[in-house]
């Protein structure tokens, strides 16, 4: 019985870290395209000397 608890949690656990992995990685996607679009717009402003 110990034992099967023992495989439910790190069965949970490793569920959870991976979840958060996914997160953390859509999260990254998100921030590099923001910091994208604000140096597209950067080099607009050069170009046009906003």
């Amino acid at each position: 019985m110990k034992r099967l608890i023992a495989i439910l949690m790190v069965a949970c656990f490793s569920t959870a870290a991976l979840t958060a992995c996914n997160t953390m990685a859509g999260a990254g996607k998100d921030v590099q395209k923001v910091g994208e679009k604000v140096e597209q717009k950067a080099e607009d402003c050069k170009d046009a000397h906003c």
